[in-house]
């Protein structure tokens, strides 16, 4: 992926300086040098063109670039140089904007996939901390709450624990596993919290991993289709056939150069790598992961959506306002009425429970450590 990003910026900037640079010397009279100028700046998109057809047919596949070379190519033969940088700089503008969609997906994916999780909850000193995954070490012994991410590879010290492997084995069901059974870091806790002993670092763990193969499968993925390629197989050869009849009609080669040039789709060429690039780089600063182009695609063919709310549409934090007691609770004071059950919803992944115990160390309250704790989702 950085060697296409490298060539297509190489690429750009030489036909934008041959472009450029051809523009000055035209301008201080020093015509016949503006030509030549303008001529070897658009013989690398040439060159670029040839690769990228002889690629695609070896695939099999057709394209309007074919379009573009011979736009290039005529524009050369004719004497119109000047066309011909245009049309280089537009095409290199397109491809160096595939890059940089590519580079940001693989980027964005990568940083999206290393935020979860941030962190783990570790016994310390006989205290549950919550530490970064980088403090995790082999034989930390770790409390992962439902619906927590499993932050690092080990050993399940629960009598049971049930786990959502879906993100690592497609495997929609839960999966139950016993006490010394290996658990998988990216996994979810799908049932009660329960507590594990790490056999590796998180940097060393399966989830780890999910970050190398995303970055593998960015580089193996095949470039996106332009949308007016889909369209190749009938409008290049009609492109052809009306640039040959506007020759024939006027006996003029220009004419048939200009019907090429007019039907090189540059605003395509350009306006879907720009589309990509701004979609994903919208979606990444709003916390959603987008592989590509291609699921933007099915997405707008979209009729229905179906979302799980919490933390997925709703972005509030909850937070304790006051206690209400009841009968039976005048026995004991706030304080410890919160410090009970705050050490209670230290073994809840919910987010109210996330509240009472946040309440909790805002009052540098001491919380104890449940044993036999069951939680029901409802």
């Amino acid at each position: 992926m950085h060697n296409r990003w490298h060539t297509a910026l190489a690429l750009f900037f030489f036909c934008l300086a041959g472009l450029l640079g051809g523009g000055i010397l035209w301008l201080a009279n020093a015509r016949e040098l503006a030509s030549q100028t303008w001529m070897i700046g658009s013989i690398p998109a040439l060159v670029a063109l040839l690769h990228g057809i002889w690629t695609a047919l070896r695939r099999r596949e057709a394209g309007v670039d074919v379009l573009a070379l011979i736009s290039i190519a005529g524009a050369l033969f004719l004497r119109q140089e000047l066309t011909a940088s245009v049309i280089a700089v537009m095409l290199a503008s397109g491809r160096l904007l595939e890059g940089l969609a590519e580079r940001r997906a693989g980027r964005e994916m990568s940083a999206l996939l290393e935020r979860a999780p941030r962190s783990a909850r570790c016994y310390r000193d006989g205290t549950l901390v919550e530490v970064p995954l980088s403090d995790i070490r082999a034989g930390d012994r770790l409390l992962v709450r439902q619906g927590e991410i499993i932050a690092a590879d080990g050993t399940t010290i629960t009598e049971h624990a049930v786990i959502d492997e879906s993100a690592l084995t497609g495997e929609a069901l839960p999966v139950t596993y016993q006490r010394g059974d290996p658990l998988r870091s990216g996994s979810v806790n799908a049932g009660d919290a329960f507590e594990m002993v790490a056999t590796a670092t998180a940097a060393n763990s399966t989830f780890s991993g999910i970050v190398k193969l995303v970055e593998a499968a960015q580089r193996s993925k095949a470039p996106a289709t332009r949308l007016a390629d889909r369209y190749a197989l009938w409008f290049v050869p009609l492109s052809l056939g009306v640039a040959g009849a506007a020759w024939l009609i006027s006996g003029d080669p220009l004419r048939a150069l200009a019907v090429v040039v007019v039907a090189t789709p540059c605003p395509l060429i350009l306006a879907v790598p720009v589309a990509v690039v701004s979609a994903i780089s919208r979606c990444a600063q709003r916390g959603i992961l987008v592989k590509g182009g291609g699921a933007l695609e099915a997405l707008a063919a979209t009729r229905n959506l179906f979302f799980d709310k919490t933390g997925t549409l709703t972005d509030g934090r909850a937070r304790l306002i006051r206690i209400d007691r009841t009968a039976a609770a005048d026995r004991i004071d706030d304080t410890e009425l919160l410090r009970l059950a705050a050490s209670l919803e230290q073994m809840s992944h919910h987010v109210i429970a996330g509240a009472v115990v946040a309440a909790a160390r805002a009052r540098a309250l001491t919380l104890g450590i449940p044993s036999d704790v069951s939680e029901i989702p409802g």
